[in-house]
């Protein structure tokens, strides 16, 4: 009986690869292994699913008025679920752990969408903040797939300028500081650029070969480069 995907992908496994050519343009070949590219197909397969899945759960949230969870519940509930999710990547219980925390993550997104769709023009500044996030995470993938650029020196930097975004972020709750938060988001939307291109390289040269982790970096990415986004746009709406 052969087995689903997230139990068949081992390290050990490449040599079973056949070698596909990258076309790169002006840019050196890059070699791709046919697992990678399983990887990379299960990864954009699930990843499309959770996003889909989180953005029913926020619209249900935002339908029925639920109140947001609050800073302690939200950060309790995702480094619990995130460590669930790690802890469970190998086995069919990981797909169950991945939907349960976007679906958590997007319980949490639809009290902070209906805040915004309060504002004057607030309705395009969410669409605004949903099309530019999309048009990065196609452009920073579109970058690395079609120029195989190996990005793994970017690692130790990006994960740096997270726990510092992350740390000035959780200031700026009780400082409460506009131009702070504004210099934050504008953090967070250059971090999580470089993170979606950082994994989509990690996937295509091999540095990950489980889609369940690939799909969770790649989602925590866009739901925070929304919000970053979505912040932005609403400080420099205030300000009009």
């Amino acid at each position: 009986m052969s087995r689903p995907d997230y139990l068949n992908m081992k390290n050990g496994d490449s040599h079973r690869a056949e070698p596909v050519v990258l076309d790169a343009g002006s840019y050196r070949d890059e070699v791709v292994t046919t697992d990678a590219r399983k990887v990379l197909r299960n990864t954009y397969m699930l990843l499309s699913m959770t996003l889909v899945f989180s953005a029913a759960v926020a619209g249900m949230s935002m339908a029925f008025n639920w109140p947001h969870p609050g800073l302690i519940l939200t950060l309790v509930g995702y480094f619990g679920l995130l460590f669930l999710v790690e802890k469970t990547k190998n086995s069919a219980m990981g797909l169950v752990s991945v939907f349960a925390l976007t679906g958590f993550m997007g319980l949490t997104l639809g009290p902070i969408v209906s805040m915004y769709a309060k504002l004057p023009g607030g309705t395009e500044m969410i669409m605004t903040a949903m099309g530019a996030t999309g048009l990065i995470f196609f452009a920073m993938s579109a970058w690395v797939l079609t120029t195989g650029k190996e990005l793994s020196g970017m690692g130790k930097t990006l994960m740096v300028g997270i726990l510092v975004a992350f740390g000035l972020s959780i200031a700026n709750i009780f400082l409460g500081l506009p131009v702070l938060s504004l210099a934050v988001s504008g953090m967070f939307v250059m971090l999580m650029s470089g993170l979606i291109a950082y994994q989509t390289s990690a996937i295509i040269h091999g540095g990950e070969t489980n889609y369940i982790s690939a799909t969770v970096t790649l989602y925590v990415s866009i739901y925070n480069l929304f919000l970053s986004l979505l912040q932005i746009l609403g400080v420099m709406g205030s300000d009009d």
